[in-house]
């Protein structure tokens, strides 16, 4: 298919504006805390739009919508998961964190971590920095396998085109931006995601004829699409697919590059502000998506790969300039999550390990320089990686995000509702759930109803967490230091300031973990 001069167009007026952004950000880039968090000025908006943004990604528009095409009414426990798991972080996860990381003055996961468990010896430093460079390495990969697959299926470019014209404009901006170009441009990709996903479900479903057209075709085509446990019936496989559904939500209660969003907010108020607004937009995102593949299911029966319905939705059914959109909105959302990434793996290099592990005696601006060096070669490996093969974009970034989630989610949640929770047992745990769901993959999965690796990956997280902080001793002060934070973020959902000012010295508010 060749695009049209309109398509292109509006492609070419939506890349410009983001190198105008790249440029904007690339004034507060000089120094790590501005490269890596923005200098910790973002507001609710921002930070909202940029965390749904990041954990969607072209698994939304490419990868939902495909499994919505492919397996109907069974793909709605994603929602499910998906909304809890935002609710809770955004609820219980946002505001201990951030006062936490506030108090510390931490950029990066690794560094609240290190100082959450007075590690000296820098050792969930170098264990976050191996596991985070090599899940964000694939992760990266997979997004620019779905840029391939845009280009191509938009444009008619080859997909290696494809690839490496999305990684040349993501790897611009990041680079020359850092993480405020990030949150600025997910912003914008956001409220087009938004739009498109309130869009194309309502067109696809009047092209099915409507609503009751629709369910028809699709009891038609398969009995199964509307069924709540798809082919499986009421069976153990069926209840273990839908389980593995709802675990994906939960990753976004401690992923790094989700946890970094709360650190680079502004205050307590715009956390608590920004999780309305991610909510409302998670909701949109996920039923939007899924109604789309149904609709489209209908409307183009038949299709080889589940994962080109979107596309095929956006050039058939809409006019040339609503085409060029439609390429748009799949390339922000894997620019949202690819500048991400690509941030996420570089503070992982400079910041966690060479920062303040090797300790040289450079200036601020030397590693801003290295950040910003580091964030190209990453975007090269995953370019290499991405070039050799079409991988299956919802499975591969699954892989990646469990592997990320099952290292840091047990760990992170224990460091903030358990007081006793020790440095070794932080590092057994992040160890043990990473291993775990890695290793799920690898050598069980298949020999049990395929339930999802981050499953087995929580479990071994927690249980291995818990058993080895109970055979060690906590840090000296964290016990006091846990209440007071406590003590200061108070119930889900109240105003920082309120709680503050209701606070006497020597005084704690009731709802917060107590000693």
């Amino acid at each position: 298919m060749m695009a049209s001069g309109t398509v292109i167009a509006v492609l070419l007026i939506y890349l410009l504006v983001l190198l105008v952004i790249g440029w904007w950000g690339g004034r507060e880039s000089g120094e790590i805390a501005g490269y890596y968090v923005a200098g910790k000025k973002l507001p609710s908006w921002v930070i909202a739009f940029s965390s749904n943004t990041t954990g969607e990604s072209a698994w939304l528009m490419l990868g939902l919508t495909g499994m919505g095409y492919l397996v109907g009414a069974h793909a709605f426990w994603v929602i499910l998961g998906e909304v809890m798991g935002v609710c809770l972080a955004w609820v219980l996860v946002a505001r201990p964190f951030k006062e936490y990381t506030d108090r510390y003055d931490s950029i990066t996961v690794p560094d609240y971590l290190e100082d959450r468990f007075q590690d000296s010896a820098h050792v969930l430093r170098i264990v976050s920095a191996i596991i985070i460079f090599s899940m964000a390495a694939f992760y990266v990969a997979a997004q620019l396998t779905a840029s391939g697959r845009a280009f191509e299926s938009f444009l008619g470019t080859t997909y290696e085109a494809g690839v490496l014209i999305g990684a040349a404009i993501i790897l611009y901006y990041t680079t020359i931006g850092g993480f405020k170009a990030v949150a600025y441009s997910d912003l914008l990709q956001g409220v087009l995601m938004v739009l498109c996903l309130l869009v194309l479900p309502v067109v696809g479903v009047r092209a099915a004829g409507g609503w009751t057209e629709m369910m028809s075709g699709l009891q038609e085509a398969d009995p199964a699409l509307l069924r709540p446990l798809g082919e499986y019936g009421f069976s153990i496989a069926g209840w273990a697919s839908a389980l593995g559904f709802v675990a994906i939500g939960f990753a976004f209660l401690g992923s790094p590059q989700l946890l970094t969003r709360f650190i680079s907010g502004r205050d307590q108020d715009d956390i608590t502000d920004a999780g309305v607004i991610a909510v409302i937009c998670v909701i949109i995102f996920d039923l939007g998506a899924i109604f789309a593949g149904m609709a489209g299911r209908v409307v183009f029966p038949g299709l080889e790969d589940p994962e080109a319905i979107y596309p095929v939705m956006g050039s058939e059914l809409f006019p040339a300039i609503f085409t060029g959109i439609f390429l748009v909105v799949v390339l922000a959302a894997i620019m949202s999550t690819v500048d991400s990434l690509l941030i996420l793996a570089s503070s992982a290099v400079v910041r966690d390990v060479i920062q303040k592990t090797l300790d040289p005696p450079w200036t601020e601006r030397v590693f801003s320089i290295w950040g910003k060096l580091t964030t190209v070669v990453v975007g090269a490996a995953a370019v290499a990686l991405a070039l050799p093969e079409v991988r299956v974009i919802f499975w591969f970034v699954l892989f990646a995000w469990s592997g990320l989630a099952s290292a840091f989610t047990p760990v992170i949640l224990c460091s903030l509702f358990w007081k006793r929770t020790t440095r070794a047992g932080a590092i057994a745990g992040m160890i043990a759930g990473f291993a775990g769901a890695v290793s799920w993959v690898l050598f069980f999965k298949a020999q049990f109803y395929d339930l999802y690796e981050m499953i087995p990956g929580f479990a071994l997280g927690f249980i291995t967490t818990i058993v080895v902080s109970l055979a060690t001793k906590p840090p000296r002060g964290a016990a006091e230091e846990f209440q007071s934070v406590w003590s200061v973020v108070g119930r889900p959902l109240e105003s920082a300031v309120s709680d503050r000012a209701a606070l006497a010295p020597g005084t704690s508010i009731g709802g917060g973990p107590q000693p």
